[in-house]
């Protein structure tokens, strides 16, 4: 009869062994697969920033280009008395308030400005949340007001304001949205040509040094509007910090974000140049990017309201 040899098990050495080879290959599996996981977060919240930045400009620069628009009838325009193109510096806007009225830097995110532009209502315009603006008042511009707002759980997100006929409101546009920072292009001497790229509060500055006449604060008011700096601007350049929605990055918070570059310099314009050394330690793993554009007026007399 043939015999068989019986398997009398393993070893204490020959399990370890084994034991040790298991766990090492293990081991590296998951590694593995966590190293596939954070590339494919990087790279997913990568394409969200950017495609979250190329929206958020795709909607500023049809705003900006609308600005000032006019019908084609003459006869149903209304006379331009104030400037189509108007901002503010370090500024936030609340929903349902008319225009720009409470603003407040208090709930400003990183010192983010305030856009407003304003055109002829029309039905063939669309205000900057995609609506028509034929239920606003015909004898009245519409507005689209551009301006960075907190969401319900602290995420910073760009808003448009617009007036229709239930009154004044804002929607989110674009999340992520860290800083907003504009730069009006001034044609000082009426030639067509900007001379030069200055923020909201020198333009200010520039209308507080222009003599008034009239005969008492309304005539004075009314001259201001009429003669003001800000029918001088003929381009916008806007500048924007967009942020992922998650933690991304393995590194340690080194970045530095110069909204429209490096060299330019305004000590009272907070906002343009961002550390996120001085950010929350939870958010600043986030992967970020600085879209900037600059964005000729499109309509004739957009900003002189000649």
């Amino acid at each position: 009869m043939k015999s068989f040899s019986h398997q009398r098990g393993l070893s204490i050495t020959e399990l370890m062994v084994a034991m040790t080879i298991g766990l090492f290959i293990t081991l590296l599996a998951t590694g593995l697969l966590a190293s596939n996981q954070a590339a494919y977060l990087a790279q997913d919240q990568y394409a969200q920033v950017q495609e979250t930045g190329r929206y958020a400009m795709e909607m500023l620069a049809r705003a900006i280009r609308q600005a000032g628009y006019k019908k084609l009838d003459a006869a149903s325009s209304t006379t331009d008395i104030h400037p189509h193109v108007i901002g503010m510096d370090a500024s936030s806007l609340k929903r349902t308030t008319a225009g720009l009225d409470a603003a407040a830097s208090s709930t400003v995110v990183n010192g983010s400005d305030v856009l407003a532009l304003s055109y002829a209502s029309d039905e063939a315009m669309f205000n900057c949340a995609g609506m028509t603006v034929t239920s606003v008042d015909k004898d009245e511009d519409a507005w689209s007001m551009f301006f960075v707002g907190r969401d319900r759980t602290g995420e910073p997100e760009l808003r448009c304001k617009y007036r229709s006929r239930r009154g004044w409101n804002a929607d989110a546009i674009a999340r992520g949205i860290e800083s907003f920072q504009v730069l009006y292009g001034l044609d000082a001497d009426d030639n067509g040509v900007v001379d030069r790229y200055i923020n909201a509060s020198d333009v200010e500055a520039m209308d507080d040094v222009i003599p008034l006449n009239g005969e008492n604060a309304i005539a004075w008011l009314a001259d201001r509007q009429q003669r003001t700096h800000w029918k001088k601007v003929r381009a916008v350049k806007v500048s924007i910090l967009v942020r992922s929605a998650q933690a991304a990055r393995d590194e340690d918070a080194k970045m530095a974000y110069h909204l429209f570059d490096a060299a330019y310099q305004n000590a009272d314009d907070i906002g343009v140049h961002i550390n996120e050394q001085d950010m929350p330690v939870s958010e600043r793993k986030r992967i970020r990017k600085v879209f900037t554009q600059t964005i000729q007026l499109r309509n004739g007399g957009a900003a002189d309201g000649i």
